[in-house]
Parts: C-alpha cells; structure tokens; sequence
C-alpha cells in the first residue's frame, strides 16, 4: 500500500466569502469547501490568456498536483481599495480595516478540450498576515526545489514562419507566463535561414541555460536540433560524418511554441498545437525522450530527422511545393494533386535491420501516450547495449550481423519509400503515416508502398484519415526497423544525380501535369527525398536511428483517464 504524503500545512481558508479546508503536502494542494458554507460561484480564470466556460459543481472538493503550480503571489490591496467578489472595486469605508497582504493566489494549469492547457487561478483570503505569508513560503519552497523546472532559457523567434505571426504570439501569449512563472528569458529573432543552427554551433554559452525554445514551425525546430546536436558532439568530441559512431544525448531540452503551418512534432509530442499550452509544459518542467535519425551518404552527414523521411510521393510533392512558394500553404495541395496524378514510381534496392528483442509492432492498436511502456522498455533494452552497438559492412548477399539482427534486402519499384520516426499525425491527418509509432523506442517504422494503379494508391492515402488500417493492402508492407539504406536502380555518380536534382528544380511554375509521366516514356530514373520538409541531394542513404537522442518540453499525449483524478488528498 503506498503511503501517504506528509501534510505540510493545514489551514481554515476563505474562497469567494466561502469556508474552505485548505492542505498542502509535497505532491498535491487540495481545498474543500465546508458543508456549512454558502454556495459559492466556481472560479474563472482571470489571467492574460482567454478564459473558456467551466462546469458547474457542487464544489466538494478540488486538487491541484503541485508540480502543475505556474506560481503564487500575494496580493496587494493598498491604497485604499478592495475588489469586490464580482470583481468591481469598492472604497474601504472609514473604520474599515484593510485586508492588506492577507490574501494570495495560485495560478495553476486547467486542462481544457483536445489536449489543451490554460493558465487558471483561485485566490484564497488568510485569517492573518502570518497565515498568508506562511501559506506563500510553503508554496514558493516546493516550486524552488523542483529541480526540472527551467530558471532561464534560450529563445530563438522565426518571424517568417506560418502567417508571420511568431513575433506576436510569443510576445502576447508567452512572455507574459514566462514572467509569471520567473522564468529569465534571452531572445534571439533570427534574421535569415539556418541562423539559430548557427547560433548554438558556435555562439551560444548553452551552460548559462536549462533548456532552448524556438518558436516557429517544423523548420525552426529542425534548426535547433541541428544546432543543437552537433554542438553536442563537438564538445564530447564525436564525429557526426561517420554513420557508425554513437552520439551523445543532449542535455537541454527543447521546448516548441508552435506558429508555422503544420507543427507536426508539437502535435505529436503535445496533443495540440495551441502555443499556450507549449509553453505551460515548458513552464512545469515536462521532460519527453525523442529518437533522431541521422541521415549519410558514403560516410558524410547529411541531416537529421525526427519525424519524415519520405522518397517517391513525398520528395516529389515536396520538390514541386518549392516551385510555389508564392502561393504559401495551398502549394502542397496543388504540388500533391499533380503528383498523385502524374503518378511517378522509382526502382531501387532498400536493406533494413529489423528491430528484434522489443515491445511492439507498426500494427499495433495502442498508441504511443505519456509514460509509454514500449518507449521505457525498449529505450532501456537499447542503452544497456549502447556498448556493444556496432555495425559491421555487408557482405555481397546482404546478410550483415548487427547485435544479433540480419539485413534484408528488398528490390523493385515503389510509389513511395516513406520512414516515420512518429505518428506525424496533424490536424489533416489525425492518425498519421504510422500511428503507431513511437517517440523514443529507438526504432522508426519503414513503409513500403509498391508500383500500384492510381486508385489503389488513392485508397492508400485516404485511409490517413479514416479509421482503416493503412496497411491492410496487399502492396504496402511496414518493418520496424532500428537502420535502414536505399539505393537508387539507376547507377549515377553522385555529381551527376545532384546536378540533375538541380535542374529539375528549376523547373517552370505551371509545368503540365504529363512532365517526367511515364506514360511519355520519360519517366524519372529517381526522387528525391523529403527529410522533415528539407529536400535531400543525395538519393542513396544511410539512416540509423538514435535511441532518446534529444528531450522536448512535454510529456506525450495524455489519455482522457489523467484528467480525471490527480490522487488521493494528503493524510492528515
């Protein structure tokens, strides 16, 4: 039987003209209103961020987990002045004695709809001066020795990103938390491509910080990460060109304030992409392991990835996407309408290391939420053999022995070669390319989509959003995979295949629908590949997943049953 927290302080408190009874102890702050006490109305939030309707109750009681406290103050009524209960202000008559510091407030998360996080209050009035005080000390203590809570960070603000609107939203909906919480801040809006990468390559003294925020889209965190990242190795003294070395986790973690266009690591790691609620789980000090791949070409880094790696469908959508810029979001329904009809498949050879010994399969039905299981068990299983993690090359059959795991190869013509290392679910795709994928078990699903005719890849790509399984068809196939390589059919020397990438990118604007279309008898010998929203110059690759590389501000997608109870009150 677990045993009970020790009560720290126990106390007679009024809420709103109401008696409650007020107690707090290490993990939990919980106030219950008397039964001899007047109905009372339910708090509302008064804070900066909007406030949403709460259900009505009876008031019997309420809990808040203290490691979800943003912070306490005391409130302050001199000058003569009291707010009423209905939050006008009257005059204190003369002989009226002031309540002058005996009040205070805790701001502390509400959980709202679909994942969502608001900043709520309640303000509890003391008998004394000393009560309140004693009340606020407690408070302040517990928060100051929660050691996972950030004291200082990095921000890095994309001003380009999305509709242009991260300068604002940051300054409207974050800063206002983040100085409410006293978190110290230096911000940083970067003036050009790849300048927060840049930043924290060379610039940035990362041990002055807890933990680095960009607030921006898909791209802007992919900058940090690579920033981030390789600074890392560079002062643990790794080499990130060679694909068989083990990097070395980093030890901030990354928050995301989302503003771009899709925010696909934000909604798979957050539930959401609301920037309120990002920068809450910032605030309490979230901690969510995430697996990066890196991606090489003959022992040269190319670039890491953590949700995407999309050959076929994907690169050609994306590559035709950069030809439109101009016409912001809607490029890449128009980019992939004219891929889905042209129709173009590639042929190439593609050799996996199949992921043995762990929890979990592409088909499973569970998905991956807070406090996974499959991440904990097989994030564990892959660090006890971080050691003994080596590669050896393959043999002319392809039959290369990896801790016990064989490499199988598999030739022949594909729409599409797509590897997720989460769900990359949005708010398009609900589900995902691989819904159940996971964060941090050191694995990426590999998806096989064979030569097939238009409408059965049509099926293919609407069960994205339906309940069906995307996988029940007869030429698709998905392995969970710890590493994988592919090889274009077409043997080209590397100057060649970058040169013609880069013609075919200058491509005109509104080529016809029949360019490159098989049926002209000029099909394309190969893609490209689409690396989290960045186009590869190299089609041959080797990808091999790291196991927890990085930590994000989050927690995983929480299931309904967390909101519901938050534990037993404290003993008394």
């Amino acid at each position: 039987m677990e045993r009970p927290a020790r009560l720290l302080l126990l106390s007679e408190l009024r809420v709103r003209n109401a008696a409650y009874d007020v107690s707090l102890c290490q993990s939990l702050l919980t106030w219950k209103r008397r039964a001899s006490s007047p109905v009372y109305h339910p708090f509302r939030p008064r804070f900066c961020v909007p406030s949403f309707r709460r259900r009505l109750d009876s008031g019997v009681s309420h809990a808040v987990s203290v490691s979800e406290i943003i912070s306490v103050r005391e409130e302050d009524e001199e000058g003569g002045s009291r707010r009423r209960d209905d939050g006008s202000w009257k005059k204190i008559q003369e002989g009226e004695e002031p309540d002058c510091r005996q009040t205070f407030t805790v701001l502390y998360v509400e959980r709202g709809r679909q994942h969502r996080w608001r900043c709520a209050e309640v303000t509890f009035t003391c008998p004394s001066e000393a009560t309140c005080q004693r009340w606020v000390a407690s408070i302040r203590e517990l928060l100051a020795n929660n050691a996972s809570r950030p004291k200082r960070l990095l921000v890095y603000i994309n001003p380009y990103s999305g509709k242009k609107q991260g300068k604002r939203i940051y300054e409207q909906k974050v800063a206002p938390l983040f100085a409410q919480a006293g978190i110290s801040t230096d911000v940083i809006v970067t003036e050009h491509a790849n300048h927060a990468r840049d930043h924290l390559r060379t610039e940035a003294e990362l041990k002055q910080f807890d933990g680095v925020v960009c607030v921006g889209g898909d791209g802007m965190f992919s900058e940090i990460i690579h920033g981030l990242i390789w600074r890392t190795q560079m002062d643990g003294g790794v080499n990130p060109n060679c694909p068989e070395e083990a990097l070395s986790p980093c030890s901030l973690r990354i928050g995301i304030i989302p503003a771009g266009s899709t925010d696909c690591t934000c909604f798979a790691t957050v539930g959401t992409n609301d920037p309120v609620t990002s920068a809450l789980h910032v605030i309490v000090g979230d901690s969510q392991a995430m697996d990066v791949c890196s991606v090489h070409h003959n022992n040269s880094f190319l670039r890491y990835s953590v949700s995407l790696l999309g050959y076929g469908f994907y690169g050609d959508v994306l590559t035709d996407s950069e030809r439109k810029r101009w016409m912001g979001p809607a490029r890449y329904d128009l980019s992939g309408l004219k891929m889905f009809l042209t129709h173009h498949y590639y042929e190439g050879t593609v050799s996996y290391l199949p992921a043995r010994g762990i929890l979990g399969t592409p088909r499973d039905i569970a998905r991956c939420r807070s406090g996974c299981v499959v991440c904990q068990h097989n994030g564990q299983l892959l660090s006890e053999k971080a050691e003994s993690y080596e590669v050896e090359k393959e043999t002319e059959s392809d039959d290369v022995s990896e801790s016990g795991g064989d490499w199988r190869t598999i030739r022949g013509k594909f729409l599409a070669i797509n590897a997720a290392s989460m769900s990359c679910a949005c708010p398009r795709s609900p589900k995902g390319l691989s819904p159940a994928a996971h964060l941090a078990d050191g694995t990426t699903d590999l998806i096989l989509v064979r030569k097939c005719s238009r409408f059965s890849f049509l099926r293919h790509l609407l069960r994205h959003t339906s309940k069906d399984d995307q996988f029940d068809l007869a030429f698709v196939e998905v392995h969970r995979v710890r590493r994988f390589r592919f090889t274009p059919h077409h043997c080209q020397s590397d100057s060649d295949q970058e040169l013609n990438l880069q013609e075919n990118n200058k491509g005109q604007i509104f080529s016809q629908i029949c360019t490159n279309h098989p049926a002209c008898g000029c099909a394309p010998a190969y893609s490209s590949w689409n690396c989290d929203g960045e186009i590869l110059t190299h089609t041959a690759i080797d990808v091999r997943v790291h196991c927890q590389l990085i930590k994000l501000f989050a927690r995983g997608i929480e299931e309904p049953t967390v909101f519901e109870d938050l534990g037993s009150p404290c003993a008394i």
